[in-house]
This record gives C-alpha cells, structure tokens and sequence, in this order.
C-alpha cells in the first residue's frame, strides 16, 4: 500500500482550506439571514440561491480542493479529469441549495431541518467522494468502510447544524462563530474521508491524463471573488430589514414633525424696525 500525505506543504494548505470553508459558511449566513427578511418569493429565491453558491460553492468544494492541494502519493503524481471535478461542484452547490430550499420556506420545523440535513449531508459525500473520483494516479484507489460511513455521518450532522443555524442565527455576533463552527465540521468530514483511503500501486507506469492539481488555485481564487463580489453588491443593492427599519422610522420622524410657519412674502420687505413697532 502506497504513502499518503495529507500535508505535503505543512500546514499551509489546512489553515488555507479552513479559512476558505469560514469565509464561505459566514457568507452563506449572510445570504440566508436577508432570505429569512425578504417575503417569500423571488426575493428570496434569490438570497437562497447565492447562500447555496457561498456555502456550497466556496466552504464545501473550494475548501475540498484546496485541501486536495497538499494531498500526495509516494510513487504516483496526481491529475484531475476536468469534468467529473465540475460535476462535484455543481453537486455541492445542488444538495446545499435543497436543503435551503427545504427549510427556507413554510413554517420552520425540526423535520425539516432533519429531512434537509440528511439531503444535504449525503450530498456533500457524494461531492466529496465524487471529487476523488475524479482523481488519476498510477495506482487502484480503495475506501475502508467503517470510515467512508464515519465520513458521511460527520456529512450529515454538519449539513443538519449548519441548516439549523440559518433559522436561528439572527444577531450579527453569533453569525461569526456559527461560520467557524461550520467551517471545523467541513473540515473534519474532509480529513476523515480521505483518512478512509487505501491507495496501491501499478506494478508498471500508465499515462496519466487530467490537469495538475496547481491548475486548479487560479480558479479557485476567481471564484472566491466573484462569490464575495456578488454577495457584496447584494446585500448593498438590497437594504436590510434593520436598515429597511431605521429608514422607514427616519421617514415616519420627519413627516409627524410640525411644519414651520412660513412668513408672507410680502413682509420681506418690510424693515425689520417697522415690524417690530406693528
């Protein structure tokens, strides 16, 4: 059985990929919290669909493959086929987008909460281990059993607290450690999943085809962008319901505020002296 190494550049790639998994677990909280304040509708259809993006997209795949970066074989190098990584993504984005839309509409309840997190946690190991599907190396790739199921339960629990969390995660204080809580659960079902991997090398060398794994940080980083971009001009283009508050007290303010009374044009020009002696 081949060497593995999770940490091939120390701790670089982890801190990186936890980081990643934070800042898109704290976006995609953001997101659902001006979801929960919009009527239902397109609205927040919309809140939903970008929440899904942030958590599916940037804390479950972009964290996935950035901690892919530090993964190495002894014996083998490592290459990715384009499309079955793009179906892991869209996988991720998917099965996080109907959890949201499970629990985001109707009245809140733990069923589905639970529903929605057992959607969303086989999901996220259908990405994760459709991800590594896609991997190519010069070896026979296998999975120990009692730590796939461990994976996937780790999937499961994380999906169910992390949708919980978009119900009741309100104030602004506890949006930040929901997210790092969130980003520790992805984390630990990553590491776990591939700590399941049994890799064994060909006894003679075959051409690899796919991408280098390093091929994939440009990217990466484009849509860490474009995520936080999008979440940027949204949440600027749409006021929240505290600011929708404050705006519309404001307005109520200024309107119960008596007019002041307005002195006739024609004693303009009348001198000041004058209409004191009247």
């Amino acid at each position: 059985m081949a060497t593995l190494h999770q940490f091939t550049y120390g701790l670089v790639t982890p801190v990186l990929a936890y980081g990643l998994s934070f800042l898109g677990s704290l976006l995609g909280l953001i997101a659902t919290g001006r979801a929960r304040d919009s009527a239902p509708g397109g609205a927040r259809a919309r809140w939903l669909v970008l929440a899904a993006w942030a958590i599916g997209g940037t804390g479950i795949w972009v964290m996935h493959f950035m901690a892919m970066l530090g993964f190495s074989v002894n014996g083998s190098a490592i290459r990715y086929d384009i499309q079955t990584t793009i179906a892991s993504w869209l996988i991720a984005v998917i099965v996080v987008g109907v959890g949201l839309f499970v629990v985001g509409y109707g009245r809140p309840s733990v069923t589905k909460v639970l529903v929605g997190g057992a959607l969303t946690g086989s999901g996220v190991a259908a990405m994760h281990y459709s991800g590594m599907e896609g991997m190519r190396m010069d070896a026979t790739v296998g999975y120990s059993g009692p730590m796939v199921a461990a994976s996937v339960v780790i999937a499961v629990v994380a999906s169910t607290v992390a949708l919980w969390f978009t119900l009741v995660v309100r104030k602004a204080a506890m949006v930040v450690p929901a997210a790092a809580l969130m980003g520790v659960a992805v984390c630990g079902m990553h590491y776990t999943g591939m700590y399941a991997m049994r890799v064994h090398l060909h006894d003679s060398a075959v051409q690899l085809q796919g991408v280098d794994p390093m091929m994939f940080l440009v990217p990466i980083m484009i849509f860490v962008i474009l995520v936080a971009v999008a979440l940027a001009y949204a949440m600027l283009a749409a006021p929240s319901k505290r600011d929708r508050d404050f705006q519309q007290d404001l307005h109520d303010r200024i309107s119960d505020r008596p007019a002041t009374k307005a002195i006739p044009a024609t004693s303009a020009f009348i001198p000041l002296r004058e209409r004191r002696q009247r």
